[in-house]
């Protein structure tokens, strides 16, 4: 089975293009595995805040911010890219910004009491800000790489392509973790070379997606210039003639409230309720990223025969599956296979969920809608995380109904995509590119 379908490619557009893009997803995953998910949050609450009562709340609240700021303004973002043909422009200032800040964070250590995590959050906002920028201008590129019919193997290969960067990074910052604590040197040591190797990866494998990918979208007539705000409301305008592509914001943003329990949470979950040490989580950790990345490589194929509706409908049932199982886990053994399940899942719905908006976002606009896109994933990270938080202390610390509670929003999502027509809203996006 050829990794890039003849089939899938729009024509002309040559295998190493596409290769360039899914190198972008290699290069960024490293940095969600190793600094949001697997390291630096546990070295922020236990090292830098010293375990303080507030040291989840302000880690959470950075990562708020950080969305809340990408929400506002990657819209207007996506719209400016949009009108002068310059989502590889700005692409190349997000993925600089991120790599810089990401390892600024190795600094931290070297400071303490209040000025550290003033320090740590600083940079994680503005980390994690460049990061989703990245993300989302990656995403709206997907579209001018493949037909409609071979979008979901060329999202899906560039998802599963992803994971297996972030496996990279991760597997590389454990074995330096494993020998360094085999030293006897502490977190401070070894947590900011792992941020230095994240950093090192992302920046290296990048210069690949600016190698061989070009910009194919072009400038289009000159209009008044707008504020955010303004830009922001008249995208959600325009996008409003797109009742399918609303529908599906909508259903992103419950779904993905999940999926961003899962990413920042499961590790603190798995120790916490579970009783997996440190390096457990990261080798669940590790493993979970290799589920995902065969997940939404094999789904990517999967999809475009049964239709990304359907696909998505049935990665969201395994997530309400993943919820149950992980809530009457009592051993290590059975929380192993909710986190097997959950990586499927993970990769699968977050392929399908990309080429549904490709598939559904009018060619002239690429850019600003999945700005629209980016500004529903990042309201469901804090929606999805704050939910389970504050469910969790009205329990008394429980975390375990958190979790059950969790799959209420996959079963919100899966009965908002349930009326979404593909068909109609794929017309109403060639309308607009035939005008």
């Amino acid at each position: 089975m050829a990794l890039f379908p003849s089939s899938a490619l729009n024509a002309g557009v040559r295998k190493r293009e596409v290769f360039g893009w899914a190198m972008y997803d290699f290069a960024n995953s490293g940095y969600t595995t190793v600094v949001i998910t697997a390291v630096f949050a546990a070295y922020f609450v236990g090292g830098i805040a010293k375990g303080a009562p507030w040291a989840a709340f302000a880690w959470t609240a950075a990562l708020s911010v950080s969305y809340a700021i990408v929400m506002l303004s990657m819209p207007a973002i996506g719209a400016w890219a949009d009108r002068r043909a310059a989502k590889k422009r700005v692409l190349a200032v997000a993925t600089l910004g991120c790599v810089v800040a990401t390892a600024a964070l190795a600094l931290t250590p070297g400071f303490s009491g209040a000025e550290g995590v003033a320090l740590a959050m600083l940079l994680v906002i503005v980390s994690n800000t460049f990061y989703s920028y990245g993300e989302s201008l990656t995403g709206a590129f997907l579209p001018e790489l493949a037909t409609a019919e071979g979008m979901g193997k060329v999202s899906g290969w560039g998802w599963s392509f992803g994971y297996v960067g972030g496996m990279l990074a991760l597997g590389l910052c454990l074995a330096y973790v494993l020998s360094a604590q085999a030293k006897g040197l502490p977190a401070s040591h070894f947590v900011p070379v792992t941020m230095l190797i994240t950093a090192a990866i992302y920046g290296g494998a990048a210069c690949a997606t600016f190698a061989l990918l070009p910009e194919r979208a072009q400038p289009q007539a000159a209009i008044e210039a707008l504020g955010t705000w303004q830009r922001l409301r008249n995208t959600f305008v325009q996008a409003r003639a797109y009742r399918d592509f609303m529908r599906l914001l909508v259903c992103t943003v419950f779904y993905q409230g999940g999926v961003a329990v899962a990413i920042t949470l499961a590790a603190i979950y798995a120790e916490q309720v579970i009783g997996f040490v440190a390096s457990e989580t990261m080798v669940l950790i590790f493993v979970l990223n290799l589920a995902a990345a065969l997940g939404a490589f094999s789904f990517g194929y999967v999809q475009d025969r049964i239709g990304h509706k359907v696909s998505l409908a049935a990665t969201l049932v395994a997530w309400i599956a993943v919820c149950v199982i992980a809530a009457l886990a009592t051993t290590k053994g059975a929380f192993w296979w909710a986190a097997a399940i959950a990586g499927l899942a993970m990769g699968s719905s977050q392929s399908a969920g990309r080429a549904m908006t490709g598939y559904l976002a009018p060619p002239q606009q690429l850019a600003e809608f999945f700005g629209l896109w980016t500004f529903a994933t990042r309201l469901a990270s804090i929606i999805g995380p704050l939910m389970f938080g504050a469910i969790a202390w009205a329990a008394g610390g429980n975390q375990r109904i958190a979790i059950l509670s969790t799959a209420a929003l996959f079963v919100v999502g899966l009965l908002l995509l349930l009326p979404i027509d593909m068909a109609r809203g794929r017309a109403a996006a060639l309308r607009t590119a035939d005008r």
